[in-house]
This record gives C-alpha cells, sequence and structure tokens, in this order.
C-alpha cells in the first residue's frame, strides 16, 4: 500500500504541475484571438447593485480597449464570477475563475471576500485589480499578485476623523456590522478619533439582516454624540440613518463608502437622509474629466447613473490593458511586474502608481452629503 500510495503521489504532484505550468502561461481556454480576463463581482445577494454597476463599467472599458484595436493583437474577454460578498461563495468563484485559465482577474467589492479569493490567486499566480475593497488586511497578506487602487481602510477612517474633528464632534459612536470591511473601518476610526482628541463613547455591532434596530438607536440617544459613524453597508445603513431620524438622536451621521449608493437615499427616504455625509471615492460626476465617461454611461445603460465604484472599475480594465501592453506579453509574472512598475498612469480622477504594498501612493477619500436627495462634495 505504501508503494501504491507513493506512486499515486508522485502521478499527482507530475500531473499538477503541469497543470499549473500550463497555466502559468496565462492563456489557453480563451479563443487565440482573445485574452482572458476574469471579473469578481458580488452578482447576487446585498450588494448586487453596486456589482452590477462596476460590472457595467468593466464592459464599456474592455468594449474601449477592444474597439480600439485590442490589446497585443487580441481582443479582450470577461469571464464573470459571482462571490455574493459571502467568503465561501467568493472562494470557490475564485476557484472557476483559475480553472477557466484566465491571466488577470478585475474586481473585490467586499473586503470579506476579496480577502479568501485574493489568496486563491496568489496560489495560482494570477495577479488581481481590485477597484472597491480597501481592508488594510488585503496588503497585509503581502501578495505580489494584489494590486488595489482604492483608498486604504486607515486613509477613510482619517478622511471620517478629520471631518469630525473640523466640525467639533468629539463624543463619536462607532457601529459596525461584523463583516471584515466594516469593522476594520470601525477600528481604524476609533484610533484615528482618539488620535484627533475625540472620544468614543459607543462602539457597537449589529447584525446586518436585522430590521428593527430600535433598541441601539435608543441606546444612542440617551448618550447624545456629537455624530456617529457606521461602518458597514447600505443595506443596514439606510435602516439606521431611518431610525435615527425617527428617533431623533442628536449629532452628525456619517456611513462609510459600503454605503455610498443611492439605495442608502432610498431605503432611509429621501427627508432623512438629508444631511447625511459619506467618507468615499468619489462617483464620477465629482470627477473633472470624466464628463464623457459619464454621458456614455448613462447612454449605454437607460440613463442610469454610474455607481460608487463605476469609475474606479473602469480605471482596473484600462490599467490592466496598460500593463498587458508594457508586458508585451499574457504571460502572468510579466504582467505582475508591469503592474509594479505603473508609475503615474492617467485615469479618471487618479494617477495610478503603486508603493511597496501595491497600494496607492496618495488616498482618494473625500466627504460627500445628501442633499436635496442627491450625493454633493461636502464643504
Amino acid at each position: 500500500m505504501k508503494k501504491w500510495g507513493s506512486v499515486v503521489v508522485a502521478a499527482l504532484l507530475s500531473l499538477s504541475l503541469a497543470v499549473a505550468g500550463c497555466a502559468n502561461q496565462g492563456q489557453g481556454a480563451a479563443d487565440a484571438n482573445e485574452i482572458l480576463v476574469g471579473v469578481l463581482l458580488p452578482v447576487t445577494g446585498n450588494n448586487a447593485i453596486d456589482g452590477k454597476d462596476m460590472q457595467n463599467a468593466i464592459e464599456m472599458a474592455v468594449k474601449k480597449v477592444n474597439d480600439s484595436g485590442g490589446v497585443l493583437g487580441k481582443k479582450l474577454k470577461i469571464e464573470v464570477a459571482d462571490d455574493g460578498c459571502d467568503p465561501q461563495m467568493a472562494t470557490t468563484a475564485a476557484n472557476k475563475l483559475v480553472s477557466q485559465n484566465v491571466v488577470a482577474v478585475v474586481g473585490g467589492y467586499c473586503s470579506g471576500a476579496t480577502l479568501p479569493s485574493s489568496g486563491v490567486f496568489k496560489n495560482a499566480n494570477i495577479p488581481m485589480i481590485v477597484p472597491a475593497a480597501n481592508s488594510a488586511k488585503l496588503p497585509a497578506q503581502g501578495y505580489d499578485t494584489l494590486f488595489l487602487i482604492n483608498g486604504l481602510t486607515p486613509d477613510q477612517a482619517q478622511t471620517a476623523a478629520d471631518y469630525m474633528a473640523a466640525n467639533q464632534a468629539k463624543k463619536v459612536a462607532l457601529i459596525h456590522d461584523n463583516s471584515a470591511y466594516a469593522k476594520d473601518l470601525a477600528d481604524f476610526a476609533k484610533a484615528a478619533v482618539e488620535k484627533s482628541g475625540g472620544t468614543v463613547i459607543a462602539y457597537e455591532a449589529i447584525n446586518p439582516e436585522e430590521k428593527d434596530f430600535s433598541a441601539l438607536v435608543t441606546k444612542l440617544k440617551g448618550l447624545q454624540p456629537d455624530a456617529t459613524y457606521f461602518t458597514g453597508y447600505y443595506a443596514a445603513g439606510g435602516l439606521l440613518v431611518k431610525q435615527f431620524k425617527q428617533k431623533a438622536v442628536p449629532g452628525l451621521f456619517l456611513v462609510g463608502d459600503g454605503s455610498f449608493s443611492e439605495d442608502v437615499i432610498k431605503i432611509a427616504g429621501a427627508d432623512n437622509a438629508e444631511g447625511l455625509l459619506i467618507t468615499a471615492t468619489p462617483t464620477a460626476e465629482f470627477i473633472e474629466g470624466a464628463e464623457a465617461f459619464t454621458t456614455e454611461y448613462k447612454q449605454t445603460y437607460n440613463n442610469l447613473a454610474p455607481g460608487p465604484f463605476s469609475a474606479l472599475s473602469y480605471n482596473a480594465v484600462n490599467l490592466l490593458a496598460d500593463a498587458l501592453k508594457r508586458a508585451n506579453s499574457t504571460e502572468r509574472d510579466a504582467i505582475k511586474k508591469a503592474l509594479k512598475e505603473t508609475k503615474d498612469f492617467q485615469a479618471l480622477g487618479q494617477t495610478i502608481s503603486f508603493n511597496a504594498q501595491n497600494t496607492l501612493d496618495t488616498s482618494n477619500f473625500a466627504v460627500l452629503k445628501v442633499t436635496g436627495g442627491k450625493f454633493t462634495l461636502a464643504k
């Protein structure tokens, strides 16, 4: 039995090495005239709307690249996999893309789903460009395959703390939903608030599937916060905004970029959402030079406005196309090297250069405000 087991192990090892060797060439499952790119997004679940916005922008960018002659004489082709913003689904979806032999991946919305999927792509040596997920735990993994073009969680937390301090909000309540992204942002926000001289008077976790947060809202009303910062996603965020307003809880109400969606206004109601503050990367409508992108997006998608991560998703595809050209290859190590060497790549609303951690040199966060049922830049 030992001898037979050794033969089997050796055979399987040889087979896995052969498959890995073929996979590392980066191109195989696609047509000879195509470059296959994986797209990992929440197609289903509570965050499917933002996932669809991202997919729309990715498809726009791919069409533009292909209409301009493609890359290396080939057309880009995308394969979309649904991570559902769920770690287990994300792992399955990532393995699906690996099996399809994609040369690179664009995507990653929820940090909790992006963390395990990025490990799958690291093991397969597949470069991944992430336009949305921004937990500091992502670059902390040290993966040479992972490139983030959104600002990191500490940058967002500092943006929120600076705004609260500038508006004399000294007593701060923090609420998260126990997701990797939300807890990470809440932890960094706590440190940033305390560093700026403020006091965190409450640090609470909610179940995002709940609909009634009255016990928590009543508790926080009794604490009289100068500001409350919810770091989770818009489904629960909209309900919290609504219930805070109905209970007349004092102080500013801020949400993180996981709640940066028109749906947070719809769920809360326009009147309740009036004055809501959002820490986020600005959408295309606030980006100088993105007018043509916004117009084309609306024309393409039945007058739908670009979502919070549409511009970043569009940028991710264009960055990948640029890296493929500079690499002059679809081989994964060459793509990684080209991405790593990216310097001053001009994109919508950002100039992309990567530091040693493969993250942005400069944060792109701002504070937005709901005014008249619309997002505006906060003063």
